[in-house]
């Protein structure tokens, strides 16, 4: 599969491109496409992040991604590019 194509089973290769913590010691994590057009936020407790690996890359459901607001698609774009270069996708990071 190339980054940017669907695999067999229908899921979509994305990468994380933002990590943050916020008041409510929750973790905000964004995956997003290749492309930097779609993408995945998921939300953990403090607590949950010890025992789920924090990967490069998730392969995702498309129904899953959402639209990224135009101006936040270049920046996605370029962190999604970095972290490919630099990881393999099952990578902990």
């Amino acid at each position: 599969m190339t980054d940017d194509e669907t695999e067999a089973d229908g899921e979509v290769r994305t990468w994380l491109v933002e990590r943050s913590y916020n008041s409510r010691n929750l973790i905000t994590l964004v995956y997003a496409t290749p492309d930097g057009e779609r993408a995945l936020t998921r939300e953990l407790s403090s607590s949950m992040l010890d025992r789920t690996a924090i990967t490069a890359a998730r392969d995702v459901d498309p129904d899953d991604l959402a639209p990224v607001e135009e101006s936040e698609q270049e920046r996605y774009r370029t962190e999604a590019e970095r972290v490919r270069e630099n990881n393999d996708p099952d990578d902990e990071i």
